[in-house]
């Protein structure tokens, strides 16, 4: 089993930042991309970005150019850069690894999920 240990969340005024963290207790070969997806009150689950170990991304729309994932391989840490937050993006975010082989990764399947941490974006 692998336990994903979240940190990072908190409360933020419109317009600030906060950086997510997430770790993986080790490796497996089940595990080849490493993200974050988010869900909000009343709503489904959303994938917000992942990140395969090569390098390749996928991005939901709505954080292209607010949001930046990135990774350190050797510590299975994967990270989440959120800038300019709207009231929207308040959600609890959950830490996501799976196995994916597509290059756009949409073919994600999920094996492990983190316990998740919340963001709250209000002024």
């Amino acid at each position: 089993q692998v336990q994903l240990a979240e940190s990072g969340g908190g409360l933020v005024q419109p317009g600030g930042s906060l950086r997510l963290s997430c770790t993986a207790s080790r490796k497996t070969f089940l595990i080849n991309t490493m993200g974050w997806y988010r869900q909000a009150p009343g709503k489904q689950r959303e994938l917000v970005a992942v990140m395969h170990n090569a390098g390749n991304t996928n991005y939901a729309d709505f954080v292209k150019g607010r949001f930046t994932i990135s990774r350190d391989n050797a510590k299975n840490t994967v990270f989440l850069q959120m800038n300019s937050l709207k009231p929207e993006d308040t959600a609890v975010y959950y830490c996501n690894a799976g196995t994916s082989w597509a290059s756009d990764l949409t073919d994600l399947v999920s094996h492990y999920w983190g316990q998740g941490t919340l963001v709250t974006v209000s002024s």
